[in-house]
């Protein structure tokens, strides 16, 4: 009976109509991330952005992509190698936590397990030591 009253093109168009509104939705997150990620502008500028694309939402989305599309990508990306950049060193810090002692302790058990050969040995040594 439900195929009788909502025939197959209306889930279809329910369907896109759904598709749409998130991907609206998702639009607008990106917008107001952007807005608030750019250092190109002041707050008065940002300000005028939000309020903007607030009052007006679609047109200010739309006129935003337009006006300052182009660099979207650029502040993302800069962003994202800027928590990358982090996250190295981070994990660099974490990994590198201990003294050298405790360093030359591990590789020397190491050495004697037979893991790592003499000359790895020696050569991390030289790399802790020096």
């Amino acid at each position: 009976m439900l195929g009788y009253t909502y025939p197959l093109l209306s889930i279809f168009w329910t369907m896109l109509e759904f598709f749409l509104f998130f991907l609206w939705i998702w639009l607008l997150i990106v917008v107001f991330a952007d807005i608030f990620r750019s250092h190109d502008m002041g707050g008065l500028a940002k300000a005028v952005w939000i309020i903007f694309v607030i009052i007006l939402p679609f047109l200010g989305v739309f006129i935003y992509v337009i006006a300052r599309g182009g660099k979207m990508h650029e502040r993302a990306a800069a962003q994202a190698a800027q928590q990358q950049k982090a996250f190295d060193s981070y994990v660099q810090q974490a990994a590198s936590s201990g003294s050298a002692a405790d360093q030359l302790s591990k590789l020397a058990e190491l050495k004697d397990k037979g893991t790592i050969t003499e000359a790895e040995f020696a050569a991390e040594k030289a790399k802790i030591i020096g």
